[in-house]
This record gives C-alpha cells, structure tokens and sequence, in this order.
C-alpha cells in the first residue's frame, strides 16, 4: 500500500499531528475540518451558518487540491455540538452535493476542536 498527503497553500495549518488528507488504494480520506479561516487558522465567528459556509469554502479547496470535487465524495461525517442545528447545516450542506447523494452520517458530539459548532470528514473515490 502506497500513501500520500495531499497538502495545499489554501489549507490552515492542521491542529495536531495529522494530515489534512491521504490519498490511497482508490481514494482520498480527509481528516475532520472545521471552519478556520486558512490566512488565520482561527475559527470564523457568526455562528454555525457562518461555520458551515466557511467549512465548505475550506472542502471545496481540499477537494481542489487532491484533483476532486464533490460529486466525487462517496461518504460524509457531519458532527455538530448541537442537533437543533440539523436543519441549518443541512440547507447549507445540500447546495454542494447532488443526486446521487454520498453516504452521510450526523453525530452530535459533546465539543469539537477550536470550539467549533461543526466538524465534517470525508471520503473520495480516487
């Protein structure tokens, strides 16, 4: 098995030791990101819909940098500090991906690094 970062100017440094995303055997696993702003790696302020469309800013230039985008996602991880924002993030969430939808899963988690509302990790077919 062969594996390779994918690293990009256009990403904030990571939080710990950990790659933003590894290409290997057919796909592209991206570690959970949450909404820094890549000239600051600070969080974004406004909340969780500001959170989520800096979140997708952030995945749309991941995705970029592995060759990608989201049509070739085939799985997604949603974790939100809080539930009752499910319908906000959803709205957000469905401008950027069509039919046929990834698999998806949403967990309510009890924090997120940073502080964030939201966290979302991926996969994508190679």
């Amino acid at each position: 098995m062969s594996k390779s970062a994918i690293v990009s100017p256009k990403f904030a440094p990571p939080v710990g030791p950990f790659s933003q995303a590894i290409r290997t055997d057919g796909y592209v696993f991206f570690s959970g990101q949450v909404a820094q702003d890549p000239a600051t790696g600070k969080l974004v302020e406004g909340g969780v819909e500001a959170e989520a469309m800096q979140l997708f800013m952030n995945l749309a230039a991941a995705l970029e940098a592995a060759g990608k985008g989201f049509s070739d996602v085939v799985r997604v991880g949603v974790f939100l500090t809080n539930m009752s924002d499910f319908a906000k993030v959803n709205a957000i969430y469905a401008k950027h991906f069509s039919q046929p939808y990834p698999a998806r899963t949403t967990i309510a988690a009890a924090a997120l690094p940073l502080g964030a509302s939201i966290e979302i990790d991926m996969i994508v077919a190679a």
